[in-house]
């Protein structure tokens, strides 16, 4: 995968390549703006209700007094009213020169807690920097000679974050990697950086620099005569962008390492160790207090390679890991395809994953989209709402075979698993905790106190150009719009609830330390380690023989009294069990053998782990 080299000139290089809009152009894209969000938005009852804003006046407003502004401020007051829904799917995207450009300094700040307080230290240095005594580990103080705390917090009210854990974490992480498609450029022209050594306070300038975003690989949404299910989007773009930055300026081995994955030269050993989708995924062994566990990083959800593979390559790493304990981390993942984060769930747990439900908001224009093929499903729903007076169509799975899909694999890690998240996961991640909750996989622990709170499917707007070509047409010098459409509701106990603004609670808070961040997580992971040491270890293990006109089962079990076999899907055994070895034999009744057979091991009546064998 290609990166182009950064260009190292600073903010001024925009001003030489401004291409200012005309009154009509910027008339048409507030325009637009009103139609997307009246029409599409799907949450545009619960932002009223929750933030008390009212974007259509202010687009109305905008359409009014837009002759004498800037171009600066043109955008700047596009920008607060989109980030004022605090939904980062509903965004607008600049134009040239602005659409494929970042501003970054050669740092990244991250934060730790003492006493609920939190701290911040330079956790990364870009290759090549050495401006002593800043180094990584310093602890900054100041911003622009303003407390850092309060810098953060400025910050985070310019992101669109729905809660204020999330607009911290944005604040911060945007405050030295911007997105200028999607933020606005920054006010000054370098920063300067206050920070402590040993005791003493310094000071260090650092200049903007300005280069163009990596490749974030986004899939376009499907229309409707393509694969919905394998294209969905739940993705937060901002962060995806910084996240593509950071690594971009701040790990280039990484991007070194992404471009052999890419082009095929990662084989072999190396596999042992490396994902073949290294951009979403790392793996490895860590301590745990009754031995080594699995720790499987997903960073995103967003990758160029199908569903079936990315489910694959985790099958493969799972198989790689002990077995004894797994801890999942999807900090700062900003999400990515919808059925990938879904999909997954199947691997951990024997129960049925039941999908999230999707709904519409009900008006003219989602009424002349699910006429459409492929949408139809949410048609009737809408008809009604002329007399139900209904704000939202019905909620029903992202595709019909959906429920399905998201079946069938089965369970493939059989020990105990818990889950770590922040305030940086976001919709396609957000689905998945949700999931992983709501389907009592494992424990749930948050280094923040609840997840970003971004629960609904969206749509680019080059996908509204092809479904209502009347009502969504181009837009000039490549200025672009995305939409939160499709509303995700949760299920199991908490059926129906939104995820949207809510977001996931963790099950138990686990703030960083400073350890973790300069350490690879050790106090975190040994936190994991505590709470899955909690959890009681299942196994259930078979070797399968022909004998006559039967199956013999040769049964390994641990913390288990009962197992039952299916045979092609249909119950035909079951045995009580004890810890240890028992062989077993089940009839065919001179049926052909069946291509699965499917065990469900059983703990005083709750159905704790399953295996499916053959198929």
């Amino acid at each position: 995968m290609g990166v182009k080299a950064e260009v190292t000139s600073g903010l001024d290089v925009l001003a030489s390549e401004e291409q200012s809009l005309t009154d009509e152009e910027r008339r048409l894209l507030v325009r637009q703006a009103r139609v997307l969000i009246e029409q599409m938005y799907v949450h545009l009852p619960l932002k009223r209700a929750m933030h008390a804003v009212d974007p259509l006046q202010r687009l109305r407003l905008l359409d009014r007094r837009l002759t004498g502004l800037s171009e600066r401020a043109f955008h700047d007051e596009m920008l607060r009213i989109f980030n004022g829904l605090r939904d980062l799917h509903t965004n607008y995207v600049l134009p040239a020169p602005y659409a494929n450009r970042k501003a970054t300094l050669p740092f990244r700040i991250e934060a730790y807690w003492e006493d609920e307080t939190p701290r911040y230290l330079v956790t990364e240095v870009a290759p090549g920097v050495n401006l002593p005594p800043f180094a990584r580990g310093v602890e900054v103080t100041h911003w622009n000679g303003m407390p850092i705390d309060r810098a953060v917090a400025l910050n985070g009210d310019r992101n669109a974050g729905s809660n204020m854990e999330a607009r911290q974490a944005r604040g911060l992480a945007s405050l030295t990697h911007r997105s200028m498609r999607l933020l606005a450029e920054p006010d000054e022209a370098w920063v300067t950086v206050t920070f402590q050594v040993d005791g003493a306070s310094h000071e260090q300038r650092f200049d903007w620099t300005v280069g163009e975003l990596a490749p974030v690989g986004v899939v376009e949404e499907a229309s409707a005569e393509e694969d919905q299910a394998e294209s969905a989007l739940g993705l937060d773009l901002l962060a995806e962008d910084i996240r593509r930055s950071q690594k971009q300026v701040l790990a280039p081995e990484a991007m070194e390492l992404e471009g052999k994955a890419a082009a095929g030269e990662i084989a072999g050993p190396d596999l042992n160790s490396v994902s073949k989708i290294p951009d979403a995924l790392q793996f490895r062994k860590v301590p745990g207090p009754n031995g080594d566990l699995g720790y499987l990083r997903i960073r995103a959800f967003n990758f160029e390679e199908t569903v079936p593979f990315f489910v694959e390559e985790v099958v493969r790493i799972l198989g790689l890991l002990p077995q004894n304990g797994l801890i999942i981390d999807v900090r700062g993942n900003g999400g990515g395809k919808i059925m990938a984060g879904e999909m997954l769930l199947q691997l951990f747990t024997p129960r049925r994953i039941e999908p999230e439900q999707m709904c519409f908001i009900n008006s003219d224009l989602t009424l002349a989209v699910t006429e459409q093929e492929g949408f139809q499903q949410w048609n009737q729903s809408i008809k009604e709402s002329v007399e139900t007076g209904s704000p939202y169509s019905d909620a029903l799975p992202l595709v019909e075979q959906y429920p399905e899909l998201l079946n069938s694999i089965g369970q493939r890690y059989h020990g105990p698993v818990t889950l770590i998240i922040d305030a940086l996961c976001y919709s396609t991640t957000d689905i998945f905790a949700a999931g992983f909750q709501d389907h009592k996989i494992g424990p749930v622990i948050g280094t923040s106190r609840c997840t970003g709170a971004g629960g609904a499917n969206v749509w680019e707007y080059a996908l509204l150009q092809r479904l209502l070509p009347n009502q969504f047409g181009p837009l000039p010098k490549g200025a672009s719009m995305r939409v939160a459409v499709r509303r995700t509701s949760r299920v199991g106990s908490r059926s129906g609830d939104p995820v949207e603004d809510l977001g996931v609670t963790p099950d138990h808070l686990c703030r960083m330390t400073k350890r973790d961040l300069l350490d690879e997580n050790p106090d975190l992971i040994a936190f994991a380690g505590q709470t899955l040491a909690q959890l009681p270890v299942r196994l259930l293990d078979a070797a399968v023989a022909a004998k006559g006109d039967g199956l013999e089962l040769t049964l390994t079990t641990k913390g288990l009294d009962r197992v039952d076999a299916l045979l092609a899907g249909r119950p035909r055994d079951s045995w009580d069990v004890a810890d240890g070895q028992t062989v077993q034999t089940v009839s065919r009744n001179g049926a052909a053998a069946p291509a699965i057979i499917e065990l469900r091991g059983f703990a005083k009546g709750e159905l704790a782990i399953s295996r499916r064998l053959g198929g």
